[in-house]
């Protein structure tokens, strides 16, 4: 089905799907498209059944794949951002059961940007973290577009003791485009929140798996990303910086070009972010990205997720904290090479 909000990249996509809803919803056609009339007491195929409807849906499905396999850095940003794109509370929803949800950091408040709970997934009982953008104006409001304030990474950090004191692993979903940068956020101590979130879940003595879902910005999306293992859904991004902030600072404005340009320099995508380490997989998404079918993301999701729960579990504490530590000390390794230049030949004097 159409969608209000649309990509421009899609619109072949959208001719393809403006077709199939005609059919589907048994508009005029041509007579010579109609099916025959009901013999024998066979009823005609209902607009749903035909031939050129399955063949308008398998056009469809290999242009979605087509498209969707050679998206550039901005247009990635754009599909994470997509407005009907699954937030952590639909994950929640799509792959626990039994989820009971915990409030407040017992300092100052409850921080509705950062969504925490016991649940269960699959056959393990974990502690559910993840950043929610909320989907009307009032919600999106009232969780600050995902940019959560010192508050709720304290709540995050409080719930993650909660789930070390009784042995069970944490699970978070990162979606946010950063930390909330405002006064109130900073008098209250936002930077020394995340750093803190940094300290403890380096040696927090339980697994703790981290998935980016959608937008992974900056220390926002670290504050709860420090984790034994990392992945990324296949059209999310994960970056020190937005592209529209990177621009602002290179280039002194944001705009379609210069967002463009910072989003390539920037090598934010998940096979970027695969190839150089940072993350140790990516979740393939079903064709046409995780909006447009949310279920079948949700199932590559929990299955990834359960099969690194069932590997973590079998290590002891110690193994698990030191290869937590190695694994964030290898990041940023590099080596320089030191190639000797022959010295220029002196010319023989006559």
């Amino acid at each position: 089905m159409p969608s209000f909000y649309q990509l421009d990249f899609e619109q072949p996509v959208r001719e393809l799907e403006t077709r199939i809803d005609a059919l589907e919803r048994g508009a005029p056609q041509d007579s010579a498209d109609l099916p025959a009339p009901a013999l024998g007491g066979v009823e005609a195929p209902e607009p749903s059944e035909t031939g050129e409807l399955r063949s308008l849906r398998s056009e469809r499905s290999k242009l979605l794949s087509d498209l969707y396999q050679q998206l550039s850095p901005w247009d990635t940003v754009r599909v994470a951002r997509h407005p009907e794109r699954p937030q952590s509370g639909d994950y929640i929803t799509l792959m626990c059961r039994e989820f009971t949800e915990l409030h407040g950091d017992r300092r100052f408040g409850d921080d509705p940007a950062i969504i925490t709970g016991f649940a269960r997934l699959g056959a393990h009982k974990v502690l559910i973290v993840g950043h929610q953008k909320g989907r009307d104006t009032q919600e999106k409001l009232a969780c600050h577009f995902g940019c959560a304030h010192p508050e709720g990474y304290r709540k995050a950090l409080a719930k993650m003791k909660l789930a070390e004191k009784f042995g069970v692993p944490v699970v978070t979903l990162v979606d946010t485009p950063g930390a909330y940068p405002g006064l109130g956020a900073e008098e209250r101590g936002q930077a020394e929140a995340i750093a803190v979130n940094l300290r403890e879940m380096s040696r927090l003595k339980v697994p703790i798996v981290s998935v980016v879902i959608g937008e992974g910005g900056s220390g926002g999306a670290l504050g709860i990303a420090v984790a034994d293992r990392v992945a990324m859904l296949q059209h999310a991004w994960y970056s020190v910086i937005s592209p529209e902030g990177c621009a602002a600072i290179l280039w002194k404005q944001a705009n379609e070009q210069t967002n463009v340009a910072a989003a390539g320099a920037l090598r934010l995508t998940a096979r970027d972010n695969l190839k150089v380490g940072i993350v140790d997989a990516v979740i393939a998404e079903p064709p046409g990205a995780a909006h447009r079918d949310p279920e079948a993301a949700a199932g590559a999701l929990s299955d990834w997720i359960i099969s690194q729960l069932d590997e973590l579990l079998t290590q002891n504490t110690e193994d698990l904290l030191q290869a937590r530590y190695d694994r964030f000390r290898r990041l940023g390794e590099f080596e320089e090479s030191t190639e000797t230049i022959p010295a220029p030949e002196t010319p023989e004097t006559p």
